[in-house]
């Protein structure tokens, strides 16, 4: 048995009278708020379908205190990007002593931030594509131009704070750096130039904290041309979703490893989602980014794991809803 692999047979049922009065967060202020709010709706509809007192809640209508007031015991955050995904939202919840989904405020606050997940994962020799980070003062044209000399062409520019594929433009000339940082810019205070990697896209979610974090399946992401974009990712039917991945067991087994071990590096607890590449070439898994507040819209991934492994969505609501925890 694959010590980082989730058995579904562990995963067991929710007592759902123990949940308390939960608060959906969703919408929020963020760039991906229209997604958060799908995301929100899935959730809430999926644990009052189980009979949880679960309540919908937008922190960018209301104030957080309320949920305080109104007697909320549990809050399952289902906002994406800052403000909701980047440890604000989990202090105020720590201030408040009311448990929560997810990752706490440091792990929140690191996994959001590309640039720093990538300088932790390196210090410990998990593999990450090389990268420059620009900031907004250090933009001028003559350093813009310099970085393809450094990654290689094509590379991906993109804001290290957002998510979605916000902001994410494939360079593959010099002509489009100029373009492609002035994008990135307008979403973020730092521009992420990464290295590009050629070969298969990957997910795979997390379950659980520490020592029992466990791996749910590896999806394999087959996108039109590669272009695993905002569009693609929410909105159409045309890219396919491979679970079973279809790739070798050991290599499978060796990125859900990694994964876990790119979770646990951050400090993750509840659940999360990385996002890697395998290199064609040699077969080299690269690790993009961790997801601590996944999405949970018809077209995410978590749910098309989870389902693999043997477990519902609304399983998976309740499973997520009952790790509520506060870091204190």
């Amino acid at each position: 048995m694959n010590a980082n692999k989730v058995d579904p047979k562990r995963l067991g049922k929710v007592a759902v009278p123990d949940l308390g009065k939960v608060a959906v967060l969703m919408g929020g202020s963020s760039a991906e708020r229209e997604i958060s709010l799908m995301s929100g709706g899935g959730v809430l509809a999926a644990l009052q379908s189980q009979g949880v007192d679960a309540h919908a809640f937008d922190p960018a209508e209301r104030e957080l205190v309320e949920l305080k007031r109104e007697g909320f015991a549990r809050a399952f955050i289902a906002l994406h990007g800052r403000h909701g995904e980047d440890g604000t939202v989990q202090g105020a919840l720590e201030l408040l002593h009311i448990p929560y989904t997810g990752s706490g405020v440091m792990a929140s606050a690191i996994a959001i931030d590309k640039v720093m997940t990538k300088r932790l994962w390196q210090a410990v020799g998990l593999p990450t594509p090389k990268y420059v980070a620009l900031p907004r003062n250090g933009l001028a044209r003559e350093r813009v131009v310099q970085v393809p000399d450094e990654l290689g062409l094509p590379l991906i520019v993109k804001p290290p704070h957002e998510g979605s594929s916000i902001g994410v433009t494939k360079v593959k000339g010099y002509s489009q750096m100029q373009d492609a940082v002035a994008l990135a810019a307008k979403y973020d205070e730092v521009v992420l130039c990464e290295e590009f990697i050629e070969g298969d896209e990957l997910t795979c979610p997390v379950l659980g904290e520490g020592e029992n974090a466990r791996a749910l399946p590896v999806i394999r992401i087959v996108a039109p041309e590669g272009a695993y974009d905002y569009q693609n990712k929410y909105f159409t039917d045309v890219t396919q979703y491979l679970v079973p991945s279809g790739l070798p067991a050991d290599e499978e087994r060796e990125i859900q490893r990694i994964v876990v071990e790119a979770y646990r590096t951050l400090g993750c607890r509840g659940w999360g989602r990385a996002d890697l590449m395998v290199r064609a070439s040699d077969r080299k898994p690269f690790l993009l980014e961790m997801n601590t507040s996944p999405g949970m819209t018809s077209h995410s991934l978590v749910p098309m794991s989870a389902k693999a492994a043997g477990m519902s969505y609304e399983q998976l609501c309740l499973h997520i809803a009952a790790s509520a925890a506060l870091d204190g």
